[in-house]
């Protein structure tokens, strides 16, 4: 049999069994071949739902106190390596193609987040958005969840953070200039690679690193606090770019800079497994290795503190090439802090 083409624009090739369904399907490989529409299509479906509660407590020991709010459940742009997709699980789809071509989307998400803030115990208090799934995936394009809520946040003057790694926030430049003024945003840019075959590989729907560092000089010259992610730090993929994925930050604009490393937890093992040896064999037991030698021995960590950053020789060397990457370039740059005393109530300030 000839071998299956890769799926292009996907990062999964299969859908990773689903721990929480009773049965599973297997889907005939010789049938990828026909013309029926099946698991293998490249169609992005998306899914409306309506939750009764938007707003998340971020209790992780390795995260800052505060909320979340994620209007989109799943994720097209693809990226291999994301710790999301096990949620995905938990809505009955699979960790794997499925996170891609089948997207949540909370329609009613920026109503919820407003009548969260006109709750009696509210107070001002950071809003993450993308703490699970990117809030400027395509989806956004078509459903502008992320703008109804930017609006909803200038509006009650509430701080509110994004992590994306989508040029489409600049679509939202106005109000985030807004916010700014009131000195209630924070936008961090994650970035991977500035090598564009690695890029598209990890991440087949994102936009490039340069298109990434375009997007920091817009944001920094429209005078909006930026800063970078460089996550994840996969060591013997892209660990050696920490120097120069930092120095191209700094002249870009950002204004501060931090790192995660790979961590392949749950159903991500097995799906990062595939995608390595299919797309870097010669890499692949290097790399599975050096992982797991950040992580006691395993893909699968899920220890606070050394998930996020990891330990041993590996995790040594990246931490040390950041900080003196971190030093010579971020030295003299300073976080700006949020005002969380602007905070007011429906009735008290009008958006326009």
């Amino acid at each position: 049999m000839s071998e299956i083409p890769k799926i292009k624009g996907r990062g999964a090739q299969f859908n990773s069994l689903n721990k929480f369904r009773e049965l599973s399907i297997e889907y005939d490989e010789e049938f990828a071949f026909g013309e029926e529409e099946n698991f293998r299509s490249s169609k992005t479906k998306y899914l409306a739902e309506h939750p009764k509660k938007v707003v998340n407590t971020i209790t992780s020991p390795d995260l800052r106190n505060g909320k979340s709010v994620n209007p989109y459940q799943g994720c097209e742009h693809g990226c291999i390596y994301c710790y999301a997709r096990n949620t995905h699980e938990y809505f009955g789809y699979s960790a794997g193609l499925e996170f891609e071509q089948n997207i949540i989307v909370k329609k009613n998400a920026p109503e919820l987040l407003e009548k969260e803030f006109n709750k009696k115990n509210w107070k001002s208090t950071p809003i993450l958005f993308s703490g699970n799934t990117d809030c400027y995936q395509p989806a956004e394009k078509k459903f502008e969840l992320t703008r109804r809520m930017l609006e909803v946040c200038l509006k009650y003057q509430n701080p509110v953070a994004i992590i994306t790694k989508n040029a489409l926030v600049l679509r939202d430049i106005d109000l985030l200039q807004r916010l700014s003024e009131k000195r209630l945003i924070k936008v961090i840019i994650s970035i991977t690679s500035l090598k564009e075959e690695l890029r598209r590989n990890l991440e087949p729907r994102t936009v490039s690193g340069q298109k990434r560092l375009q997007v920091l000089q817009k944001l920094s010259s429209a005078d909006i606090p930026c800063g970078v992610n460089i996550a994840p730090i996969i060591p013997g993929l892209n660990d050696n770019e920490i120097p120069a994925i930092a120095k191209a930050s700094a002249e870009s604009g950002a204004g501060w800079i931090s790192f995660t490393v790979v961590r392949l937890n749950g159903s991500i093992g097995q799906l990062f497994e595939d995608w390595i040896f299919k797309t870097y064999p010669n890499k692949a037991e290097k790399v599975l290795n050096q992982i797991k030698e950040m992580h006691d021995g395993k893909l699968n960590d899920s220890d606070f503190g050394r998930r996020m950053r990891g330990e041993g020789k590996f995790a040594g060397h990246i931490k040390q090439l950041f900080e003196i990457s971190k030093n010579k370039y971020f030295s003299d740059k300073v976080v700006p802090e949020f005002d969380f005393r602007a905070f007011q109530k429906q009735g008290q300030l009008k958006l326009f």
